[in-house]
């Protein structure tokens, strides 16, 4: 007989599961509890449960997670979990620890068909959409995994995980049916009830999907945007061919209207001699203000991989750069770079999947054409060289005198 995997369900949809059962509704609210706060994955375990319901439950349910493949500590205390998600496909997701937060970022697929330029994930391809329950497992074993790590007591309210970003492997609207439930379950008090403002869906920018978000499921936005111009933007982020960058901009203009935070964020991934140069940032400036957009910068530093044929830029160039954006008004900040040792710092998730959208192919022609002129709109991209030592990929710092860029 097949089960049900209770992890798949919001609380609305395991509202609905208990009808079915013959079950009044608030029993949902108690098996929700359950599942979510206390990580309980036994039936027999919840004790405030009919005997009757309890016994129905270990024939028609069950609370399975994700199987671990690998688990890496980096010496930051970033961790990063390989889940095996059948079939021979991996997904990963990374805990990443602060002073005043801990944050997880969450894969949504296994690989990702948009295929940008500086992401590893892309190189890999894509294989297939998670679904809900795989999302919301990776929540449910870190947060309950790193609760006993930590020796947390199991009756502490205070959560391990303040924060989760959708930012793993994936485009997560381009899996929207799956991730609207999980983020709900996110939000629900009675699972982790997150603040919407500490949820974070990170888009290469789908419009449709993102005006969707807004009025299911508002939660704070990062956009990739990473150019200022489309010729530039068309070659990082292929999307952008399909869905340009005025097009996005107004998507996100409307979705400020139903936002918990009063602001995107902008991710801008530096690309030494490709995307950082000072007119792109004044192209930046120019932009926004154009469409007058409430918006924060967030820079990264890129995270080299031998297949991408890019290089990271120089400190002292992405700090001009975000003195630029930082003098014309706009919240900048330059990421840290986490993780970085063990392979889960920004941009280099690549659990191994099984590629049904010749990845490695499609960017190897793309590489090999860059110089040949497509509607005057193809842009050559910096040539590789000889790889920087590790020293390089050291944390960015700020300087005094630039006292709007944050180190986020």
């Amino acid at each position: 007989m097949t089960t049900a995997n209770l992890l798949e369900f919001d609380l609305e949809g395991l509202a609905a599961f208990c009808e079915r059962l013959g079950e009044k509704r608030f029993r949902a609210t108690q098996l929700f509890r359950w599942i979510h706060q206390r990580g309980a994955s036994d039936f027999s375990q919840m004790t405030d449960l009919a005997k009757s319901l309890r016994e129905k439950l270990a024939t028609t349910a069950r609370i399975e997670a994700l199987p671990v493949t690998t688990q890496h500590e980096s010496a930051d205390g970033t961790i990063k979990w390989l889940f095996d998600v059948g079939d021979g496909n991996a997904v990963e997701a990374v805990f990443i620890p602060e002073d005043d937060r801990g944050t997880l970022c969450v894969s949504s697929q296994a690989g990702c068909a948009v295929g940008c330029r500086f992401c590893s994930t892309g190189h890999q391809g894509f294989s297939r959409n998670l679904t809900t329950g795989e999302i919301v497992a990776q929540l449910w074993f870190a947060e309950h995994f790193l609760r006993k790590h930590l020796k947390r007591d199991p009756g502490q309210e205070d959560r391990v995980i303040s924060n989760v970003v959708m930012m793993g492997m994936g485009e997560p609207l381009q899996n929207y049916t799956a991730l609207v439930p999980a983020l709900r379950t996110m939000l629900d008090d009675n699972a982790y009830g997150l603040s919407r403002r500490r949820v974070t869906v990170s888009t290469s920018g789908v419009v449709p999907m993102i005006d969707r978000l807004g009025t299911d499921c508002p939660v704070a936005l990062a956009v990739s945007l990473h150019a200022p111009t489309d010729a530039l933007r068309d070659d990082l982020v292929p999307l952008n061919r399909k869905y340009p960058i005025v097009e996005l901009l107004e998507a996100c203009k409307r979705y400020l209207a139903h936002a918990p935070r009063d602001f995107i964020t902008f991710e801008y991934c530096m690309l030494d001699g490709v995307n950082d140069q000072p007119e792109h940032a004044e192209q930046l400036v120019a932009l926004v203000r154009q469409h007058g957009i409430s918006c924060k910068f967030n820079l990264i530093p890129f995270n080299p991989f031998p297949a991408s044929g890019l290089l990271r830029s120089p400190q002292a160039r992405v700090l001009a750069f975000a003195k630029t954006l930082s003098a014309a008004g706009l919240v900048t900040t330059i990421r840290k770079t986490r993780g970085d040792d063990i392979d889960a710092a920004c941009g280099q998730l690549a659990g191994d999947v099984k590629d049904r959208t010749r990845a490695v192919e499609r960017m190897a022609e793309r590489r090999a054409s860059g110089a040949a002129s497509t509607s005057g709109r193809t842009i050559v991209l910096h040539p590789v060289r000889e790889a920087r030592p590790s020293s390089n990929t050291a944390k960015m710092s700020t300087t005094s005198n630039t006292p709007n860029i944050q180190e986020h």
